[in-house]
């Protein structure tokens, strides 16, 4: 990545950011909390109380096949337009690759009405000064392994849909990163992968990890190419190993129900954090409501330190482990009361100052 670009510049230093979504409706209200919050790395926030900010419809808009009924959405590649349509979509595909100026006015944007908090970030950050501004999106495993036809058959074991949905969303990405560096800030993406949780079980034991690679890797590689840093949340366990050997830029867990899982990989971590990847931290219970309420700033500080004690050795000290280190929530908090939502949020902020003010 070119010094010039600002991603380029980005420190994470312990600061404070969130997970996509906020159970709010409305996206001034949300921009509100996260302001208070976390206004070193500010987000557009994800409002599921609009239907169409789900995972499936967010950002399958725009491709051949895919239908939505209702609050149902399916594919349907049995239609006498859809290879019409695919043609075209590659057509496109292939111009907006070619020319990246083309993508505000291509099937690759998002709309406003499905993005709501997206489109209202650049003015939302005007006249402020942020470490970084982030976005997210829905990755392609989560996607393809969500979406079904009429008679139940995921996407995922569709050529014709998953390499649609894998290149459509490299482009998405790369579109995403686009509308955000409109800030002159440095750009995170995360790609939510909450399916990734499936790998290694019987459901999905037909699943390569090299074509699952090599299909992360061209959407990670699209984003970047925009100028943006590039990180996968995962909200459970998973491969860590093979995700910490993709391209990625940042791994976002769940470290207050997970951190054991990432830690017996501490030769990949290492590796990762050696070549300049991040952790994302995400040590802020969102899970369970009575692990909200009794957790405190102080306490998960206990937390962390005891979690960062099992990778603290030779090149890395609380120090340099925390400089390549942002501090979440484990995950969204758009299912959980405001009053909840407002604990995690505050208890994000309250950490990752006292982190800051000891080690850094």
């Amino acid at each position: 990545m070119s010094q010039d670009n600002p991603s380029s510049r980005f420190q994470a230093n312990g600061l404070a950011t969130l997970i996509g979504s906020l159970p709010v409706a409305d996206a001034g209200e949300a921009f509100s909390l996260i302001f208070a919050h976390t206004p070193d790395i500010p987000l557009w926030p994800q409002l599921p109380s609009n239907p169409k900010e789900g995972m499936l419809s967010q950002f399958s808009e725009g491709m051949p096949g895919i239908v939505e009924e209702g609050e149902r959405t399916y594919f349907d590649i049995q239609t006498e337009t859809f290879a019409d349509e695919m043609l075209a979509y590659f057509e496109q595909y292939l111009a907006a690759l070619e020319d990246p100026s083309l993508l505000p006015d291509s099937p690759f944007a998002v709309s406003p009405d499905r993005a709501q908090g997206l489109f209202a970030l650049k003015e939302a950050v005007a006249g402020k000064t942020v470490a970084a501004v982030k976005g997210q999106m829905t990755g392609p495993f989560t996607l393809l392994t969500g979406l079904h036809d009429r008679e139940g058959r995921a996407a995922y074991y569709e050529p014709t849909i998953r390499e649609m949905v894998v290149k459509g969303l490299s482009l998405k990405a790369a579109w995403q990163v686009q509308v955000l560096a409109a800030s002159q800030a440095p750009v995170i993406l995360f790609i939510d992968e909450p399916a990734l949780a499936g790998l290694g079980s019987s459901a999905f034991l037909s699943v390569s990890l090299d074509e699952l690679g090599q299909e992360l890797n061209e959407i990670i590689g699209a984003a970047q190419g925009a100028g943006g840093l590039v990180g996968i949340h995962v909200c459970a366990n998973t491969d860590w190993e093979f995700l910490l050997a993709t391209s990625l830029d940042i791994v976002s867990f769940d470290a207050y129900g997970f951190f054991d899982k990432l830690a017996a990989c501490k030769d990949a971590l290492y590796a990762f954090l050696e070549r300049g990847g991040i952790i994302a931290w995400g040590i802020v219970p969102t899970s369970e409501k009575e692990y909200i309420e009794r957790e405190t700033a102080e306490s998960l500080l206990a937390r962390w330190e005891a979690q960062a004690a099992q990778l603290v050795g030779g090149a890395w000290d609380y120090k340099s482990l925390l400089q390549q280190t942002l501090i979440t929530p484990s995950c969204g908090t758009g299912s959980l009361s405001l009053t909840h939502a407002k604990k995690v949020l505050a208890l994000t902020r309250d950490l990752s100052k006292l982190l800051r003010d000891k080690y850094l």
